[in-house]
C-alpha cells in the first residue's frame, strides 16, 4: 500500500524561453502517452548522508535542471495536420513523495506488474493534452528505509537514451547540491553549474525534419506504417485484443545466452538463408529464441504468418550522426519480412535471428529520409499513430498474436548509473509492460552478464513459452 504524502509542481528556477518547440517527423508516430520506469535503491548506511529532506533536494535541483531541459516543463498542443508540438510555457513537471507500507524485499524481482505500478505517478488520459506534465516523478520511502524513484516521462519528446541522459544529469546534480557545492549559471548554451558542456541537451530537431512534398515519390517502401499478420481465419485483431494476458520475467545466466549465440551462429555455415557478415548478437539470438518459443507456445499453423517489430536508435543511423546530447526521441520502428510459425519453428535459430538482423540493418541514414519524407506527407500524420477512445484510453494496435514486439535495453546507456546522493540503483527496470506480445531484454544490475526478459503474452500461453524457452537452451 502506497500512499501519497506531499505533491509539487517544479518549474525552472530560472526563465527559460518561451514559444513553440518544432518537433521532428520522428516524434509525430508517438501516442501523446509517457514511458514508465523504476530505479530501486537500498537503504544507505553512509555516515552523516543526510537523507531527511531528500524530497527538498530532489525539488530544488530539479527546478535547476529544467533550465537546460526547458521544453520538459511545458504541454503538447496539437497544430495542423495533427502533428505535435510542444508549448514551452514552464507549467512545470510534477513531483510526487509517497510512503510504502511495505519493505523493498516484499516487491520481489520487482516485475512491472500493477503492484509496480503503484510506485509510478498516475496520468489522467483523459484530461486534455495541453494539461498533462511531460514528466511525472514519485519518490517512495519504504519501511525498510529503501527507496524507489518513479518516472512517468513523454513518449513523444524521450527516447531511451534522452530519458537516461536526464536523469542521469539531474542525479549528478542533486548529488552534488548533497555536497553544497555552488551552483551558478552563466548562459543557456554554456555549461552551467556542474553540468559539463557535452551534457548540455541539444534541443535542435531540424536534422529529423522532412523536406517532402505531398506528391514527392518514396524512396523505399515501408512495411512498418503497414497492418501486421493476423491470425489465419480473422479479419481483425478484435478476438485476440479481447484475450486476458499475464507478465513473467525470464532469466538468462551468463552461459545460457553463450550457448544462444552459439546456437544462432553454428547453422551460418551453408545456410542458404543467412548471409554471414558477422556473428549474431546478444540481441539478435535471445530475441530469435523468444519468436521460435513464443510461435510453438502459440500452436499456430505451419501456414501462419507472424513478424518481429522493433523499435530502433536512429542516433548513430544518421549521417552525419545525431549528438550524443541530442535530447528528443530518436527512433524509429522496423519490422521483419513475413514469416511463416512452421518455418521459424522448425529452421535453425539462425534463421529467426537473420529475419531480425535484416530488419535492423534495413533501417539505414537513406531508409529514414525517406520514412521521414512519408511522415511529412501525410495530410493528417494523426492517422500514423495509436489513438485514443472516448474514454481516455490508448487505442494501440495490436502487436501479438501472431507477432511479437521486442524491445533491446542492452545499448551501453548508463542504465544503473543515477546517484542522487543516495548510492547507485541496485535495480532499473520498465514500470509496466502493457499488450500482447511485447517483451523487453536488459542486462543483470549487477554486472554478471545475465539478461532478464519481461514479456506479455496471453494467459493460454504463458505457461508453454516458459517450456519451451527453457527447454530449448
Amino acid at each position: 500500500m502506497v500512499s501519497i504524502t506531499s505533491s509539487y509542481m517544479v518549474i525552472p528556477s530560472e526563465a527559460t524561453p518561451n514559444g513553440s518547440l518544432v518537433l521532428s517527423d520522428s516524434e509525430q508516430i508517438n501516442a501523446h502517452t509517457h514511458s514508465l520506469t523504476i530505479y530501486i535503491y537500498r537503504e544507505n548506511h553512509k555516515p552523516n548522508l543526510k537523507i531527511h529532506n531528500m524530497i527538498d533536494t530532489m525539488r530544488d535541483s530539479l527546478g535547476k535542471i529544467l533550465v537546460h531541459y526547458y521544453p520538459l516543463a511545458g504541454r503538447l498542443r496539437m497544430i495542423s495536420g495533427g502533428r505535435f508540438e510542444v508549448d514551452c510555457n514552464s507549467m512545470g513537471v510534477k513531483l510526487l513523495e509517497a510512503e510504502s507500507t511495505r519493505a523493498l524485499d516484499e516487491y520481489g524481482d520487482f516485475e512491472p506488474n500493477d503492484t509496480i505500478s503503484e510506485l509510478l505517478p498516475k496520468v489522467d488520459y483523459s484530461e486534455p493534452m495541453e494539461k498533462l506534465p511531460l514528466l511525472l516523478v514519485q519518490l517512495t520511502r519504504f519501511i525498510c528505509g529503501g527507496l524507489c524513484v518513479g518516472f512517468v516521462i513523454s513518449n513523444v519528446i524521450v527516447d531511451g537514451i534522452a530519458g537516461t541522459l536526464f536523469v542521469d544529469s539531474w542525479a549528478k546534480l542533486a548529488r552534488e547540491d548533497n555536497f553544497e557545492l555552488v551552483y551558478s549559471s552563466v548562459a543557456l548554451e554554456f555549461p552551467i553549474g556542474s553540468l559539463e558542456k557535452d551534457e548540455m541537451p541539444f534541443l535542435n530537431r531540424m536534422t529529423l525534419r522532412s523536406e517532402a512534398t505531398l506528391n514527392k515519390a518514396l524512396h523505399f517502401d515501408h512495411p512498418e506504417f503497414r497492418p501486421l499478420p493476423l491470425i489465419l481465419g480473422n479479419s481483425d485483431t478484435t478476438l485476440e485484443h479481447k484475450k486476458e494476458t499475464t507478465l513473467a520475467m525470464m532469466k538468462l545466466t551468463r552461459e545460457m545466452v553463450g550457448k544462444l549465440k552459439k546456437r544462432a551462429n553454428e547453422f551460418m555455415e551453408g545456410d542458404e538463408t543467412v548471409v554471414h557478415r558477422r556473428p549474431y548478437s546478444r540481441y539478435e539470438s535471445i530475441a530469435a529464441h523468444i519468436w521460435k518459443s513464443a510461435c510453438k507456445a502459440r500452436h499456430g499453423y505451419h501456414n501462419q504468418p507472424t513478424v518481429v517489430q522493433i523499435v530502433t536508435g536512429t542516433r548513430n543511423r544518421l549521417k552525419p550522426p545525431l549528438p550524443l546530447n541530442y535530447f528528443g526521441n530518436a527512433t524509429h520502428p522496423t519490422v521483419t519480412h513475413t514469416c511463416l510459425s512452421g518455418d521459424i519453428v522448425s529452421k535453425p535459430l539462425s534463421y529467426g535471428a537473420h529475419k531480425i538482423r535484416e530488419a535492423i540493418e534495413m533501417v539505414t541514414d537513406e531508409y529514414l529520409r525517406s520514412a521521414f519524407d512519408f511522415i511529412g506527407s501525410q495530410h493528417n500524420v494523426a492517422c500514423l499513430r495509436p489513438s485514443f477512445n472516448y474514454l481516455g484510453c490508448v487505442e494501440s494496435p495490436f502487436l501479438g498474436n501472431p507477432n511479437l514486439n521486442i524491445w533491446s535495453w542492452m545499448s551501453n546507456m548508463p542504465l544503473y548509473g543515477p546517484d542522487f546522493g543516495w548510492g547507485k540503483p541496485v535495480y532499473m527496470g520498465p514500470g509496466v509492460v502493457k499488450g500482447d506480445g511485447k517483451a523487453f531484454i536488459m542486462p543483470s544490475p549487477i554486472g554478471d552478464e545475465s539478461i532478464s526478459i519481461a514479456i506479455r503474452l496471453q494467459n493460454a500461453h504463458m505457461e508453454a513459452f516458459k517450456e519451451f524457452f527453457y527447454r530449448d537452451i
